[in-house]
């Protein structure tokens, strides 16, 4: 169903309706269909809403570039439309990123455990390459400024694939994201954590999973081993069995 929240038209299913309510935030470029299976496995003890945020499925995108800041007012938008005062939360990579802004700052909504996959929200170190790229794209703005055509195709040559793929507001909102570094807001964060990790992620590295771990206060880190970026898809059977247990599913049955 499509429902205004915080003045963005969101897309949201509804699934189960178990005493106890968790939304799914989805990882960049994704949209529903990845995380169906997912919402049809903890609809059988828990009430389930599955959001498309702006830009992503079938959500119109956003008239202007959006930082985690803003997704998250448009969660909290959305749960005060949904009259839910208290939810757990489950975020996949940009998700993640999402929850941590969100579970740091002062709100009305109570949020209770919390589920980061292969989750976003810090910054790698700038390595000396990266930041001798950098300067040449710098450079090279300004040299082709005067010719959009060859700097749009350089943006094409060098980006990565999700900013290839993306319209010009959300390439400008990929930006914003990817250069938002979260760590700081960690300690603020006392929520009962799960963080769910593949041990080849190469989007969120392993060594991210780590520092979520030890950052947040009261956190817990489960590695699958072999899995990628999408080790809740990969080795599905084992990290459902992993979320029945932290969400209880013995005790709701």
């Amino acid at each position: 169903m499509m429902i205004e929240a915080g003045g963005y038209p969101i897309h949201i299913e509804e699934y189960g309706s178990g005493p106890e309510t968790v939304m799914i935030l989805q990882g960049w470029g994704t949209n529903a269909s990845l995380y169906r299976d997912l919402a049809q496995h903890l609809s059988a003890y828990l009430h389930v809403w599955l959001p498309e945020l702006p830009g992503f499925g079938e959500s119109p995108e956003p008239k202007a570039a959006l930082d985690a800041e803003d997704y998250a007012d448009v969660v909290l938008a959305l749960c005060r439309v949904l009259n839910i005062r208290e939810c757990h939360l489950i975020g996949h990579s940009n998700g993640g990123r999402i929850m941590l802004a969100l579970c740091s700052r002062k709100r009305d909504i109570r949020f209770g455990k919390l589920v980061f996959m292969d989750a976003a929200g810090l910054v790698p170190p700038m390595t000396a390459k990266k930041r001798l790229r950098q300067t040449a794209f710098k450079l090279l703005k300004v040299l082709l400024k005067p010719f959009p055509g060859l700097l749009e195709k350089y943006r094409q040559s060098h980006g990565s694939a999700d900013y290839r793929s993306a319209s010009p507001v959300m390439r400008q909102t990929l930006v914003k994201l990817v250069n938002t570094d979260l760590r700081d807001r960690m300690p603020q964060i006392p929520n009962s954590s799960l963080l769910i990790w593949g041990t080849e992620d190469r989007d969120t590295p392993l060594w991210m999973g780590e520092t979520f771990e030890k950052l947040l206060p009261d956190a817990g880190l489960v590695k699958v081993p072999g899995a990628g970026h999408y080790a809740y898809l990969e080795q599905s059977g084992f990290v459902y069995r992993v979320l029945d247990s932290y969400f209880g599913a013995d005790h709701h049955a």
